[in-house]
């Protein structure tokens, strides 16, 4: 293995494991919030408009920090049938036809996810008037980019733990 695969696999190592304590932390947080908000609503019979909206948002902030490590694992585009059915030179091919694809998908996702955010500059959060909706379309460009990493990393060093866990 060349050192600047090497070194490439290393960064994305660390800013997967980044991304994927971000998403944990993002799913604690909207439990958290669910949590306050059923108290609030049910048990005090005072509901909080604020904690439904961050909760929207933690859950998309989870979601788009979550999907790197996916690609990373090959977890995201399945096509085990037809992998498993070539042979050589064919897996990798295929491989490369998928990551290729993956990386075309991302590049729209990081291009209007960055135009979303920057036009959401302007709009505001109902329920968190003082907070721009920039802060959750910033979610697209920003997992996409790590998915980025994710993706190349995987056609670097291939993972295939989706099948460990099929049942």
């Amino acid at each position: 293995m060349s050192r600047l695969k090497t070194g490439f696999l290393a960064v994305e190592r660390v800013v997967n494991g980044l991304s994927m304590a971000l998403a944990c932390a993002m799913l604690v947080v909207a439990a958290c919030l669910g949590m306050f908000q059923v108290v609030t609503r049910f048990v005090l019979e005072q509901p909080a408009e604020w904690s439904e909206v961050l909760t929207r948002f933690a859950l998309i902030w989870m979601v788009f920090l979550g999907i790197p490590a996916a690609f990373r694992h090959g977890s995201m585009v399945s096509v085990d049938v037809l992998r498993n059915a070539l042979r050589g030179r064919w897996v990798r091919v295929l491989e490369t036809f998928v990551a290729i694809a993956a990386l075309v998908l991302l590049a729209i996702m990081i291009r209007f996810g960055t135009d979303y955010a920057l036009r959401g500059r302007v709009q505001t959060i109902i329920g968190l008037e003082s907070f721009s909706m920039a802060w959750a379309y910033a979610a697209i460009p920003i997992g996409s980019v790590f998915a980025v990493l994710g993706v190349i990393a995987n056609w670097f060093d291939p993972e295939r733990r989706e099948l460990e866990t099929a049942q």
